[in-house]
This record gives C-alpha cells, sequence and structure tokens, in this order.
C-alpha cells in the first residue's frame, strides 16, 4: 500500500489521500492479509510499515518533498518482487515504474490536479488498473478496472442532533471549495455559519473570509481532529458544500451523512452520486437555491441520512470493493504469466 507521504497516515486532521490509504491497509490487515504500508515514520499501521520521509511535508518543512518522495516511492518498487499487487494511492508518479516489475500495480486515481498529469497516465494506461473514485471522474482517454467510492469509519460517527443551531463549511479554506458561498448563503438564510479546515489559499482567506469572522455569525476555527470534526458535525443543521469546481468525491460530505448532517451542495462532479436530494441533502443550482434549500432542512430525517450513508459509504464496503478488485488482478496477471 503506497500512500502519500504530504500528511502521516492517518492524517491527524487533514489528508484525505493518506485517510483512504490507511482505510484500505487497516481493513486488509483486519481480514488476514500481509500487508505492508509504505508511508511517514510517524504512520501508525497494524500492518507492516516501511518509511522513507520522518514525516509529511506538509506538517515537516525539514522534509524536501521531492528529494523524499523519490525514495519512497523507490523503496515500494524496490521490493515489488515480495507483493502480489501493489495500490498505488499516491498518485501518477509511480506510474512510471510500472513497467519495470511483473507484480500488478492498481492505481487509484485521487482527481486530476491538471490536464497536464494525463500524458502520464495515457503512457501506463496498458500496464496499470486504474481505479476512478466516481463515475464523475473517469476520464474518456483512460480504461478503468473499476469505480469505488471512497468508505469511511461509520462507526467513529455518531447521529447528531442538529441541535447547534449553525451551518457548517468543512474543508480546504480554497475558492474551488465556495466558502465565500458559504459564508453569503448563512447570512441569507440568518444562521451562524462554523467554518473549519486548512487555509490552502492564504490571498483567498485574507479577502474573502477574514472581514465576515466576528466569533458570532461566523466562526473560524481551522483544521479539527477527529474528536472535534464529529462533534461539528453531529451539532449542524447542514454541511454546505458549494464547489466550484468538479469534485471528484468530497470525504466531508460522506462524513457530514454519518453523523446525520444533511448537505446542501451544488451537483457538480461527484455530488449527485453522493447525495440523494431530498433524502441525504439538496442539489441546488445557485445561492438562492443554497438558501431556499436550508428552509427546507426539516422536512429530511437525520437517521435516515446517517443510514443511507452507513449502507453505501461504510470503510467495509470499500475494503470488500479493494479486495474483490485485488484478487481479480492478481488472478488475471497469474492467468496471463502462466500463458507465457
Amino acid at each position: 500500500m503506497l500512500a502519500s507521504i504530504a500528511h502521516r497516515t492517518p492524517p491527524r486532521s487533514y489528508g484525505p489521500w493518506e485517510q483512504v490509504a490507511s482505510t484500505i491497509a487497516e481493513g486488509l490487515v483486519a481480514r488476514g492479509h500481509d500487508v505492508t504500508l509504505f508511508a511517514t515514520a510517524d504512520s501508525a499501521t497494524s500492518g507492516r510499515l516501511h518509511a522513507e520521509a520522518p514525516a509529511g511535508y506538509e506538517e515537516d518543512a525539514s522534509v524536501d518533498a521531492k528529494v523524499y518522495e523519490a525514495l519512497h516511492i523507490a523503496a515500494v518498487f524496490e521490493r515489488a518482487r515480495e507483493f502480489d499487487v501493489i495500490s498505488n494511492q499516491f498518485d501518477f508518479l509511480p506510474l512510471v515504474f510500472s513497467r519495470l516489475t511483473p507484480t500488478p500495480v492498481v492505481t487509484t486515481i485521487h482527481g486530476f490536479s491538471s490536464d497536464r498529469i494525463l500524458p502520464v497516465y495515457r503512457a501506463y494506461d496498458d500496464v496499470v488498473e486504474y481505479v476512478a473514485i466516481s463515475e464523475a471522474d473517469r476520464h474518456p482517454d483512460l480504461t478503468y478496472a473499476a469505480t469505488i467510492h471512497h468508505g469511511i469509519d461509520t462507526a467513529s460517527f455518531h447521529l447528531g442532533a442538529g441541535d447547534g443551531g449553525y451551518l457548517l463549511f468543512l474543508g480546504r479554506i480554497h475558492p474551488d471549495k465556495g466558502t465565500a458561498a458559504a459564508i453569503d448563503v448563512a447570512r441569507r438564510a440568518g444562521m451562524p455559519l462554523v467554518i473549519a479546515g486548512v487555509v490552502q489559499d492564504a490571498e483567498y482567506h485574507r479577502r474573502e473570509v477574514e472581514p465576515h469572522v466576528d466569533g458570532t455569525n461566523v466562526r473560524f476555527v481551522g483544521s479539527v481532529g477527529p474528536a472535534e470534526r464529529d462533534r461539528l458535525l453531529g451539532g449542524a443543521r447542514a454541511l454546505l458544500h458549494l464547489i466550484e469546481f468538479d469534485e471528484p468525491f468530497g470525504l466531508s460530505v460522506v462524513e457530514a451523512m454519518a453523523a446525520g448532517t444533511p448537505v446542501i451542495a451544488y451537483p457538480r462532479g461527484s455530488m449527485p452520486e453522493i447525495v440523494r436530494h431530498g433524502v441525504s441533502g439538496f442539489l441546488v443550482p445557485d445561492v438562492a437555491g443554497a438558501v431556499a434549500a436550508v428552509a427546507q432542512l426539516g422536512t429530511l430525517e437525520r437517521a435516515v441520512c446517517r443510514t443511507d450513508a452507513v449502507t453505501r459509504f461504510s470503510s467495509e464496503r470499500m475494503v470488500d470493493d479493494y479486495e474483490r478488485l485485488f484478487r481479480r488482478v492478481v488472478a488475471e496477471h497469474r492467468s496471463a504469466s502462466d500463458r507465457r
């Protein structure tokens, strides 16, 4: 299991790719599989841990990203023959080693940061098994082995009453995530807003967020860990997810639903696959639609919202999907090798 080294695995707070890698690895170990997790040295796993980077480069400025990513990826492929399959949860860079080993490589594509990385995916389409994290994020130029929605440990989230009297924004503070739109919706709806997340665009935060933070109508609490995240989600009337890009998945959306908290989102990217309109939230076209949806939150049942999340987005379901895919890939690879 090749994780990202931007953060530890599992992350202390922010780190969606690392969280997915951890959830899959831990689930497979629990089922009796021998799993080696390639991650940062401060990572935690019930499997075997191999580390080159002492810590995540986003968390420790002394860790050079380029240097340690090179060592990190090389370590996996130098040991490739020890493994039945390599699960690449890293990104596109490991693909360039995939022809150098007979061990099959399954790469989960956590979205495309730019069209500029597509040539790498195209170049190794014939030897690497690609996994899409949503139907919306499939690229027409690529061949996919499966679409596997992310799953979370739903037991870590508890059904909340939504009695905090506030709306919640949970995610990166970045124009893509629609933080400013969330502030606008809360103001128009006459409800307080709590903003939680890492600041990824400092200028946007300074210009569009900070002027509205007064500690009453708008509170900014920064990045939050698992316990605080569960508390904030459970107390929120709704999660505002007014994204300005085609989001590949959206872990915070599923986490909100697992706490029984409805999601008000723009129908972009994977949102129509995740949010069931009128069941676990509302898909709205604009700010005015989001304000109207706030007024309709009383028509949704929080227990039904949680049940929907547990049924469709549990870690058990995700591990089932990956285990099934890994078994198939390994069997097909061995069969092809026998025919040579």
